[in-house]
């Protein structure tokens, strides 16, 4: 694979030093993109094994300053339409969206659903749910509460889940916003995940934590 000149750049950033959130992405800020607003990923490594039900850890977090992407939200309920209209939903319908997601046309990054379209959303699960849209109540998808969770999706809430090697990835927002605020962002995941510690989980938890931007390199940051 070709290097190009700016990956040549980042031969100046010292990757074997951990460091501080906020050291972290002010060292990484030389080496953004000047072509668009990356956004600052994070990747939080945690002594889990999912392949056990108490361990495969899942949940939605809303950030204190947001992710500052524009997330498109769909809901789909035939009694609440006027309700998700109201709270800033993009895509609103029943049957009819549940038929036009079937042949394929999904404009929406986040899915919300009344519990009684869950038994007809089961003719979409094969599209929606390797895309990671499937609505699931222990998320806070399913709801009769429309209003709360469309403002919750827009005003940055993010979901975290644990991958196979017990990796969990997200982005915290962009590299324009200040640096406290995305260290605020950082230690407000790292706050949860210590909140949703399995039981069973014995000794270190978090094992290693690592920041980069969408297109550069990464660093270590101190997982204490």
């Amino acid at each position: 694979m070709k290097i190009t000149k700016r990956q040549k750049t980042w031969s100046e950033l010292d990757t074997t030093k951990t460091y501080s959130f906020a050291d972290a992405i002010d060292a990484l800020r030389p080496y953004c993109s000047k072509k668009f607003d990356e956004s600052l990923e994070i990747a939080v490594r945690l002594a889990i094994d999912v392949t056990k039900a108490d361990q495969n850890i899942r949940g939605m977090l809303s950030l204190p300053n947001g992710t500052g992407k524009k997330v498109r939200v769909a809901v789909f309920t035939n009694d609440k339409q006027d309700e998700a209209k109201k709270a800033g939903a993009d895509v609103i319908g029943g049957e009819d969206l549940i038929a036009k997601v079937a042949e394929g046309q999904i404009d929406f990054d986040r899915v919300i659903a009344t519990p009684e379209m869950m038994p007809k959303m089961s003719k979409v699960a094969r599209v929606l749910g390797p895309k990671g849209l499937m609505p699931n109540p222990k998320l806070g998808t399913v709801t009769n509460d429309v209003a709360a969770a469309v403002a919750s999706a827009k005003a940055g809430q993010i979901e975290y889940r644990a991958e196979k090697n017990g990796i969990i990835h997200a982005g915290i927002g962009k590299m324009s916003f200040a640096t406290d605020k995305l260290a605020e962002n950082a230690n407000a995941l790292v706050e949860q995940l210590k909140k949703v510690k399995p039981a069973s989980v014995k000794g270190q938890y978090i094992v290693g934590i690592a920041v980069s931007t969408t297109q550069g390199p990464g660093l270590h940051v101190d997982a204490k």
